[in-house]
């Protein structure tokens, strides 16, 4: 046999499930809030999850708590005033950073999704678009019973790494521009206060930290705040691009591997009646892929604190940038606050199809800073009106008009700041 490598060609009759007026792909932040807004808009509408829950990083990597964007508001500001309501701010142009629990987010979305009359599957792995010209026709998706396709009249990327968007030919890049390095990995993972001293453990193959210097990112990062002994610790990180096979097949090694050595680093520093609880499933990825979109973020747009007449969501999340190279360094910088336009969300090839959460289309330094959860349930909730007002006005999502879609985002309790 041939060492040399080939491809296959893959045909397949594929039954089609179901059909809604919305598909949305992917059920992290954006994805559930596209849903909510577009049920809201009185519109049909099927969510498909790889996994078993809904909530992306902020369940199933353990990222659980919202970083502040200044902003709380729309449906980001429900979800905080419905399971986190010692939080809730008076006004909404106000920063919160609260710690919660992914467990009883976890179950919160899923009670959400009945109550919205939202249709979701849970494990249905995208596979590949299904268009004809500049239309996205239906996803094939994986699911227990084998390939369905699930057809809509619009639909909504929320994978996190445009997978949709990319498959149908939509440009893309990964990374910053001089080497297409992306921001590291993260295993996010809770250790609990017992009250009497507990024995550290280190297992076989791990590292002994002694000295702050030596830990992944040169520094302690958690967080401990609602008095419950539960601290979130993210403090491990490796080098690498998520959206890449074997980059994430050693990510979930290596990255286990420091969970349990930092965890025995701070059980001897610090916090020494405390034992590793929950480690997350899966490894946390905070950059893959952005679009090419109608208008691009920039760095420039983010420190300038650019406004914008399409604005669609808005945050001073500072620029927070996990050094690409493997360094234990972090570029943050502190911003004053700008908008992001909804032609970010926007791919110029197809009439039917956005994409919303941190794969909009924003440079490097600007996804750093548009890329957390509020944000993401901003862009989402956006995008699930944007994409009913196509339907009802038979427009492409290019011309949905932004004055429209801010009218809706007020029915719907966003509010912007001037």
């Amino acid at each position: 046999m041939s060492d040399q490598r080939i491809g296959y060609a893959f045909q397949r009759e594929v039954p089609v499930h179901a059909s809604a007026d919305v598909v949305v792909i992917g059920g992290g932040p954006a994805g559930t809030a596209a849903a909510i807004s577009a049920a809201r808009c009185g519109k049909r509408v099927i969510l498909l999850e790889k996994s078993g829950q809904l909530g992306g990083m902020g369940t199933l990597g353990n990222v659980s708590i919202f970083m502040p964007i200044g902003n709380v508001t729309g449906i980001y500001r429900e979800i905080i005033a419905e399971t986190l309501a010692q939080y809730l701010p008076e006004d909404h142009d106000k920063s919160i950073a609260p710690q919660y629990s992914p467990f009883l987010l976890r179950h919160y979305l899923n009670e959400k999704m009945k109550k919205e009359g939202v249709s979701v599957y849970y494990h249905a792995d995208f596979v590949g678009t299904l268009h004809e010209g500049r239309r996205v026709s239906a996803v094939v998706v994986s699911t227990r019973e084998g390939l369905r396709a699930f057809e809509g009249s619009q639909f909504i990327d929320c994978t996190g790494d445009a997978r949709v968007a990319i498959d149908a030919g939509v440009p893309y890049v990964s990374g910053r521009d001089e080497d297409g390095l992306t921001q590291p990995m993260t295993l996010m993972f809770m250790m609990q206060n017992t009250g009497k001293p507990v024995t550290p453990v280190l297992p076989e193959g791990c590292y002994e930290y002694n000295d702050v210097s030596e830990l992944p990112q040169g520094r302690r990062l958690y967080w401990e705040r609602n008095n419950d002994g539960t601290l979130l610790v993210n403090m491990t990180r490796v080098k690498g691009n998520g959206a890449r096979i074997e980059d994430i097949n050693y990510a979930e090694t290596e990255a286990l591997r420091q969970v349990f050595s930092v965890a025995n680093y701070l059980q001897r520093n610090g916090f020494e009646t405390y034992v590793l609880s929950h480690i997350a499933g899966q490894v946390g990825v905070r950059e893959t892929n952005q679009i090419a979109g109608l208008y691009t973020l920039t760095e420039d747009d983010v420190v300038g604190g650019r406004r914008f007449e399409d604005v669609v969501a808005q945050t001073n999340y500072e620029i927070d940038i996990h050094s690409p190279d493997g360094k234990k360094t972090t570029d943050e910088r502190k911003v004053s606050g700008y908008d992001i336009p909804y032609r970010c969300m926007v791919p110029e090839s197809f009439d039917n199809l956005l994409v919303a959460g941190r794969a909009i289309s924003a440079t490097h330094v600007a996804m750093s800073s548009m890329r957390v959860q509020p944000t993401c349930y901003a862009l989402g909730q956006a995008a699930g009106i944007a994409s009913s007002l196509a339907i009802e006005s038979g427009r492409p999502c290019r011309d949905v008009d932004a004055a429209e879609v801010h009218g809706k985002l007020l029915e719907q309790g966003v509010r912007f700041k001037k």
